[in-house]
């Protein structure tokens, strides 16, 4: 499969700096301590029955795992700045602020890159299913979301902000 054929990740410029910055850490400084690790456990000798050089070696498979995760998502990256957003549109890089049908409580929700998201920050994936039901979607009109449980909710859409 080629480079451009899988699936974009929108990001923040501080959201990709953040992940530079974690992989420059986990490529330098952790990957050294976790040799270190190596090292002191296999001085110890028999590694049949090593618990340190056991947990070594998963620390070792875990950071590769999160290098190799990290150096994907930022190969597929593309900055939420510049990505074409339809105006008053609900985009990546947008807060949308909804209203469930009948209800007169406001909720607003920035849709960002997975990387990127919290819902308890108010932060939602481009990619979860709220997100889904409320992209290409204006001020005004109305979203169906379906929950986890199966039941459906209806937003108003309140208002979209850049």
């Amino acid at each position: 499969m080629a480079m451009q054929d899988k699936p974009q990740i929108p990001m923040t410029r501080a959201g990709k700096a953040r992940l530079e910055n974690e992989l420059a850490e986990l490529k330098g400084a952790r990957r050294m301590e976790i040799a270190e690790e190596l090292k002191e456990a296999i001085s110890h000798g028999d590694l049949r029955e090593n618990a340190g050089y056991d947990e070594a070696k998963r620390s070792q498979a875990m950071l590769e795992i999160r290098v190799k995760e990290i150096e994907t998502d930022l190969a597929n990256s593309v900055l939420i700045e510049d990505m074409d957003a339809a105006a008053g549109k609900v985009t990546v890089g947008v807060t949308v602020v909804v209203q469930e049908t009948g209800g007169t409580l406001e909720e607003s929700f920035r849709i960002v890159g997975k990387t990127e998201a919290d819902p308890a920050q108010g932060r939602i994936s481009n990619e979860s299913p709220l997100a889904q039901a409320l992209l290409g979607k204006a001020a005004g009109e109305v979203a169906d979301f379906t929950t986890p449980m199966g039941n459906t909710t209806r937003f108003n859409i309140v208002r979209v902000e850049p």
